[in-house]
């Protein structure tokens, strides 16, 4: 099958997702854009149209993931409910989205160390080259920003809830840490053909974390 040109090329968040389908079976250092290309049908000429390099798509598939996951969280820390059902709620959202795209969770795994590990271009490089190093890590600070943030947003509900009485005593940052360590790690060991549903697991997570929790 010919491979299509940039002018009749798939859509971004297609490209996002299969790339992350491609790093989660072959990981970050042996992926190659051409095989990234190959998953959308595209040409690898194509493929630079949308994405400058490897590294700028392993940054937006973070991206991707972390924004969708941050909008379902918000306005669950931000609602007038009871500090065990946010709590509740969050769990079972960010577990859900990770059972929905196990790939997209593998990643945020796997690859953040590739995220770090990203090496400047020389100083013969292009300036073109220099301009989209500079603009990578632009965004490579927000994207670590964007994810303390979402920590932070577990952190505040839990320690909503030692103040008002409704969990124990805990240190907030361990716990958010161990929590949000178990809900990554579901997108390594979940099958979607598997006994229980993501929904099913979220609820089970949900209720093993806050029985431990509550006062």
């Amino acid at each position: 099958m010919a491979r299509k040109p940039a002018d009749q090329s798939v859509s971004r968040e297609d490209i996002i997702l299969a790339a992350a389908d491609v790093l989660q079976r072959k990981g970050y250092e042996a992926t190659t854009m051409k095989d990234i290309a190959a998953a959308v049908n595209l040409t690898a000429a194509s493929l630079y149209h949308h994405f400058r390099n490897k590294d700028s798509l392993l940054l937006a598939v973070m991206e991707a993931g972390l924004e969708l996951i941050l909008g379902r969280i918000r306005p669950i820390v931000y609602d007038d409910l009871p500090s065990d059902h946010k709590l509740q709620q969050m769990i079972c959202a960010h577990v859900i989205g990770v059972t929905q795209n196990t790939a997209v969770g593998a990643a945020m795994v796997f690859e953040i160390r590739s995220l770090l590990d990203v090496k400047s271009p020389p100083a013969t490089a292009s300036t073109a080259d220099h301009q989209s190093y500079a603009e990578f890590l632009e965004r490579r600070a927000a994207f670590f920003t964007a994810r303390d943030e979402f920590e932070y947003l577990f952190r505040q509900v839990i320690r909503e809830g030692v103040q008002n009485g409704t969990f124990r005593p805990v240190d907030d940052g361990i716990f958010t840490n161990t929590l949000l360590g178990a809900h990554n790690w579901v997108g390594i060991w979940y099958k979607p053909s598997g006994r229980l549903s993501g929904d099913e697991i979220a609820a089970m997570m949900a209720e093993f974390f806050l029985r431990g929790l509550k006062a």
